[in-house]
């Protein structure tokens, strides 16, 4: 099974070192990046599971980065960083952090925070691929075919989808997909849910309107469904 990965931004060479030798004995592979600009580079080449990254880089600064990586990019981001004052955590957060800990920080902590992320984030880590009646998923490869048809999703529509799959024929509930798409700390989400879901529905469904993959669970979430064959075919088999 594929390792985590953590992609570690620092311009302190010293501290990217600690880290990594305390992460990699816990499991994890390890990325490192001293800039903003070099760190956006690696994640398009490597595409980490997950980004800890402090806010005060050389170049662009970290609240930039936050928000030009929401822009394409969905892995969980903690800003690990010495400034404490509330507001510093309010722009780290609504820029599109997931967590903001603060310099020095416990370690047992911080390695509690990066796996409860990614449980939530990694849910399908040992399933590399899906396969059902009209529909086709490569989760690494991030390519996705519908009625032999690739289908372009965006990071939250992809991670959405990722999320159903792996926990296909259950009812996921709305909190859950809240905290997989946005983070335990972000609530309130269930209007972006919602949207998110039927924009995910517009793309992958013939009928958005009478899903066969996505099915609504009223009062609870929402639960993945894959036919193994197409139903009218069963239907003239039977009539």
């Amino acid at each position: 099974m594929r390792l985590p990965t953590i992609l570690v931004v620092d311009r302190d060479r010293k501290l990217r070192s600690v880290l990594r030798a305390a992460l990699v004995t816990r499991g994890f592979a390890i990325l490192e990046s001293r800039t903003g600009e070099n760190a956006l580079k690696t994640i398009r080449a490597m595409r980490p599971d997950l980004i800890l990254f402090d806010t005060n880089l050389p170049g662009i600064n970290g609240i930039d980065m936050c928000r030009r990586l929401r822009r394409s990019c969905d892995a969980p981001i903690i800003v690990v960083s010495a400034r404490s004052a509330q507001h510093e955590k309010v722009f780290a957060l609504d820029a599109g952090a997931d967590d903001y800990v603060v310099k020095p920080f416990e370690w047992e902590e911080l390695l509690a925070r990066i796996r409860a992320f990614l449980r939530r984030y990694l849910p399908s880590d040992t399933v590399s691929s899906f396969a059902g009646s009209d529909i086709a998923v490569d989760f690494e490869r991030r390519q996705v075919t519908v009625r032999s048809r690739t289908v372009h999703l965006g990071p939250k529509e992809f991670h959405l989808l990722k999320h159903l799959v792996a926990h296909k024929g259950k009812a996921v509930a709305h909190r859950d997909l809240s905290h997989a798409l946005w983070g335990p700390r972000r609530n309130g989400h269930l209007d972006n849910l919602r949207v998110v879901i039927n924009q995910l529905r517009k793309k992958i469904e013939a009928d958005p309107a009478h899903p066969r993959f996505i099915q609504t669970e009223p009062s609870v979430g929402y639960r993945f469904e894959a036919p193994t064959e197409n139903p009218r075919a069963k239907l003239r088999r039977d009539s």
